[in-house]
């Protein structure tokens, strides 16, 4: 049976380590339009936040955004189906009256990122600024896969 296109081709074994492949396509498991990825330019306005967002996951597309069921995502990740959030709030900064507003209002929307994510079949990240932001959004969610980038 031959491989579709959609699929990776398999590469011959090295010294004996077994088959290799290449890095999969982006899954759309649903097949619904809805989930259908597009690309578009990032929204702009922030050069530090485009260039996290180009950087750390690391974005398989760079200079773009990921329209997913009509939600931008900052990235999604090279070698893995994985849609990204970036946050590069400079939340150690903040007073704590913000701090608590910033996650208050964040949470609600990375909840809903990550539903659309994973009823699109792909898995979803945060990327935070710092480990103070990333345990303030894991108390209000403990289930938010979230990752410090330093950005």
């Amino acid at each position: 049976m031959a491989a579709s296109s959609e699929e990776p081709e398999p590469r011959p074994a090295r010294d004996g380590q077994g088959a290799r492949t290449n890095p999969p396509p982006p899954v759309e498991a649903s097949r619904r339009p809805e989930c259908a990825l597009q690309w578009v330019p990032h929204s702009g306005g922030d050069a530090v936040h485009d260039r996290c967002a180009d950087a750390f996951p690391p974005n398989r597309f760079p200079g773009k955004d990921v329209l997913v069921h009509g939600k931008r995502f900052d990235a999604l990740q090279v070698g893995a189906n994985v849609l990204w959030e970036i946050k590069t709030d400079r939340f150690d900064g903040y007073s704590r009256f913000l701090r608590a507003k910033v996650v208050d209002t964040q949470v609600p929307e990375l909840q809903r990122e990550r539903a659309i994510a994973l009823g699109c079949g792909y898995g979803f990240r945060v990327g935070v600024s710092s480990e103070a932001h990333r345990a303030a959004l894991l108390v209000l969610d403990a289930d938010l896969d979230i990752v410090v980038t330093g950005c």
